[in-house]
């Protein structure tokens, strides 16, 4: 007799009775409903905090030097008080949250204090509203883990659950972050889990959707970005998007190695300069160019918006290219509360636009913009650096509305796929992973 097939389904799927599963898809509907609240108002915090900045930026070039110290000393005061409540209050809450939650669900730590909760929310909200080149997806996410996880231990569930509706949690957080519930739960399976579960699966759509419902009561309806509609592009353009990917995975490998290269400098000047005294250097700087260039600071969801519609001369590009491809590594050296995700997003486009520009003009016979280029480049840099392809096509095409750029965005992703795997460059999130274990 042959041995029986196997299958990815875990072990007390089978076993367990349906009421079981159905308490927990209905406890996944609340614990989206309050990741998705918590995940709005931490936008509508930001959105608030980005307007005050932009005011006071304007206010600050009006007034020459004395504005200039005055954005200097905002911006190091807040990134010093974010890191002192990482540092102080929870630990776990530094930079994106994303390897700790995969840690949570692998069990190699125990989930963090419910005072992560506050301290991810207010130092987000300090360093990213600082103009830390920072994405509020991080904190959105582990936020959402963690109040999904509590939700689960308060109702009494069991350690498989709670863990079940803590990457529910995390994939509502996402959702929430970029409006974008079908990219929360690809994101559970193919990053935090990496294996199909039906349980899981359940349990995070039920999740995603209901967080959705919850913020556009308070975000609204419509997609992150409003982009052109984009033809659907010829077989010819295909090898076009394809060297785009190419061209992204090499500039994904030097992105990871200068976030990994930050933290490492970071690490060390932290054995002699205390954390928030490093980190008040770093928000310092960035108050400096927000006195110069109010919109090449911050998250980054406003700049990629404004490079995908206004079309800015390339050189213009070129140059905010450069200063936001050091500004991000920079920024999570800091070691406040922020994501990844946002950041290289804005990066993405920015490359995507450039190559549009530039190389769409040898092929007259393509059909393509420099600004379908800059969403291809977005989902391309995404997978670059994050290695999660399908996520990073799908929050694409929700946050701009793309899906006639389907195909080119497949094939971009397969070379930015390729090359990083190539070279051995690991993902980002496990090398972060990577560098916390040896650490301890």
């Amino acid at each position: 007799m042959p041995p029986p097939l196997k299958t990815n389904v875990a072990p007390h799927e089978g076993a367990a009775p349906t009421d079981r599963l159905a308490s927990l898809a209905a406890l996944s509907l609340v614990v989206g409903g309050a990741s998705g609240l918590l995940g709005a108002l931490f936008r509508r915090a930001l959105e608030a905090a980005d307007g005050q900045r932009d005011l006071i930026a304007a206010w600050a070039q009006e007034h020459g030097i004395s504005g200039l110290i005055a954005l200097v000393v905002l911006g190091a005061a807040a990134t010093a008080l974010a890191a002192w409540l990482v540092r102080r209050f929870s630990p776990e809450a530094s930079g994106s949250g994303i390897p700790h939650v995969e840690a949570v669900l692998n069990r190699r730590v125990p989930q963090a204090p419910l005072r992560l909760i506050p301290v991810k929310f207010v130092g987000g909200w300090l360093a990213i509203g600082a103009g830390l080149a920072l994405g509020r997806e991080g904190p959105t996410v582990q936020m959402g883990a963690s109040v999904a996880h509590f939700i689960g231990r308060l109702s009494k569930r069991n350690a498989d659950d709670c863990l079940t509706l803590l990457a529910a949690g995390a994939g509502a957080g996402l959702a929430t972050a970029f409006n974008a519930p079908i990219a929360g739960a690809v994101f559970v399976i193919e990053e935090l889990l990496r294996r199909f579960e039906t349980r899981s699966s359940i349990a995070t759509l039920g999740a995603s959707a209901s967080a959705i419902a919850v913020s556009r009561v308070i975000l609204g309806q419509g997609p992150d970005f409003v982009v052109a509609e984009s033809p659907y592009p010829g077989a010819g353009a295909l090898p076009f998007y394809l060297v785009l990917g190419l061209i992204t995975g090499l500039l994904g490998v030097a992105y990871n190695r200068a976030i990994l290269g930050a933290l490492a400098v970071g690490g060390r000047v932290v054995k002699r300069v205390p954390i928030e005294l490093q980190a008040a250097a770093i928000g310092a700087a960035v108050g400096a160019l927000a006195w110069r260039a109010p919109d090449w600071v911050g998250g980054g969801e406003a700049l990629t918006e404004q490079t995908l519609t206004e079309l800015a001369p390339v050189a213009t590009v070129l140059a905010m290219l450069v200063v936001r491809f050091v500004l991000g590594p920079v920024s999570y050296a800091a070691r406040t509360p922020g994501g990844l995700f946002a950041p290289m997003l804005a990066v993405g486009t920015q490359i995507g636009v450039i190559y549009g520009a530039v190389v769409g003009g040898w092929f007259p016979t393509i059909e393509s913009s420099p600004a379908a280029a800059g969403v291809v480049g977005m989902a391309a840099f995404f997978t670059a650096v994050v290695r999660a392809p399908m996520t990073g096509i799908v929050l694409v095409i929700e946050m701009t509305g793309s899906f006639t750029l389907l195909l080119p965005m497949l094939s971009a992703c397969f070379g930015a796929m390729l090359v990083p795997t190539l070279m051995g460059e690991p993902p980002i999130y496990d090398s972060l992973a990577e560098s916390k274990s040896e650490k301890k």
